[in-house]
């Protein structure tokens, strides 16, 4: 890479916030379902200006919606939960793979943004993110080509990566040599979680092979240790918190052996939605290494929570007194369908919901005639079609019925699979006014 192509990181920051304000220039049309018919050729800016109820002003269902209030107070709170316990934090960005939101997380104090996939760091690249943490192994050559070739161009950009093997070491640094690259990636040794956990290398001796197979290369520079204690084995606080401890006492080994020798900072990283309390109890313990550590967090779903899986298993459950996350999305259908007294359907379905963990969860009907909006006590969906939701109304459930026309809010469960079904999502605010899109880009 030539000198009169390198950028600075000034020069990184403007393309970034040149590709922001591009979205807000995109035009509406048919690609993106659920908006107004007649905001067919505004820009997203001009829409969002509008301020068009997301009920009266002709949206049609389904519809995502993503709460502004709640979508705020999740991004206060988790960056008051780093600040609070000393951690770096780089959210897992492939929850939402929304720039727009990877922005307002970085303004919440984010060190950056965790990616898992070659093409998803392209994305954050794309709009302007300086700190990129894969939490994945990268061993495919042509991203290997490319992220030499981004390293080079951007002197201030950081990427980290997982390596978990010697194998994944050689086909790194094959692929590095032949694009000739400047600068060497940094890794970090992935501690597996256990037996039948995904990645990472099983034992420390192992990882003990792979620091030194990346010792023995010039592509690459050895910067810490990583995992991902989701993965453990029958998960409980107890069996987590021993294995955080086992990647502590890794990274401790590593230091001892020198193999950090020359660094300006140790990377220690762990961390997904459920777990993050233990982390930040196990990192607190990090005794004083050769240089200073970067205890990183990758909590990702808290940026729209749920109303499902996360509801149950977020750590503020354990700590209440540290806050809580408020679930921020709501999907809207209309009742098509509704051939016998118990049975209804809605025009929502898996292309539409998130349904890989649980079924949405109908939450309020909002009546076709008046608008009002009551409890929707006694209400289910018991199955989706691709297009279509399976409702039952049980008879006992105090008169609270729906019929053709309502429509019905619905709570999902499990952020990654319910941003990815849209592409330019409404930011809703309490009474209903649009003041934003969200675009993804999965």
């Amino acid at each position: 890479m030539t000198a009169k192509n390198a950028v600075s990181a000034d020069d990184a920051a403007e393309r970034g916030a040149t590709r922001l304000a591009e979205l807000a220039r995109e035009r509406v049309d048919f690609r993106f379902k659920g908006l107004p018919p007649q905001a067919e050729g505004l820009t997203v800016a001009e829409l969002a200006e509008r301020r068009l109820n997301l009920f009266t002003d002709g949206f049609t269902t389904p519809v995502l919606a993503l709460s502004a209030e709640r979508l705020e107070h999740n991004l206060a709170l988790m960056e008051t939960y780093a600040a609070r316990h000393g951690l770096a934090f780089a959210p897992h960005g492939k929850t939402s793979m929304a720039p727009q939101l990877f922005q307002r997380q970085i303004e919440h104090g984010a060190w950056g943004i965790t990616l898992a996939v070659p093409h998803q760091v392209r994305v954050a690249r794309e709009f302007g993110v300086g700190r990129v943490f894969l939490a994945n192994e990268l061993v495919d050559a042509g991203a290997l080509r490319w992220l030499a070739g981004e390293l080079d161009s951007d002197p201030s950009f950081r990427f980290v990566c997982y390596v978990d093997s010697v194998r994944g070491v050689e086909l790194m640094d094959a692929a590095l040599r032949e694009a000739g690259a400047g600068r060497p990636v940094d890794v970090v040794v992935e501690l597996g979680a256990g037996d039948g956990a995904r990645t990472g290398a099983r034992t420390e001796a192992e990882c003990g092979a792979v620091a030194d197979a990346v010792a023995g290369v010039s592509t690459l520079r050895l910067v810490g240790v990583a995992g991902y204690e989701g993965e453990v084995p029958q998960a409980d606080g107890e069996r987590v918190r021993a294995w955080l401890r086992r990647l502590v006492a890794l990274a401790v080994e590593f230091d001892g052996a020198g193999r950090f020798a020359g660094l300006d900072e140790i990377v220690i990283s762990a961390g997904g939605s459920a777990w993050f309390d233990a982390v930040a109890e196990v990192f607190a313990e990090i005794p004083e290494l050769g240089a200073p550590v970067l205890k990183l967090l990758r909590s990702g779903a808290y940026v729209s929570h749920d109303d499902g899986h996360y509801r149950h298993l977020t750590p503020f459950n354990r700590v209440p007194e540290e806050g809580a996350l408020h679930p921020a999305f709501r999907l809207w259908a209309q009742v098509v369908s509704r051939p016998t007294a118990e049975q209804a359907f809605v025009n929502a379905g898996k292309r539409d919901a998130a349904y890989d963990l649980d079924l949405p969860e109908v939450q309020v009907v909002r009546d076709a005639r008046t608008g009002a909006v009551r409890d929707a006590a006694g209400v289910s969906v018991t199955g989706l079609s691709d297009q279509h939701g399976w409702v039952r109304m049980e008879p006992d459930a105090g008169g609270v019925g729906v019929e053709v026309g309502d429509w019905l809010g619905m709570g999902l469960s499990h952020p990654c699979t319910s941003f990815d079904k849209w592409q330019l999502i409404p930011v809703v605010e309490g009474d209903g006014t649009v003041v934003d899109y969200v675009r993804t880009f999965f």
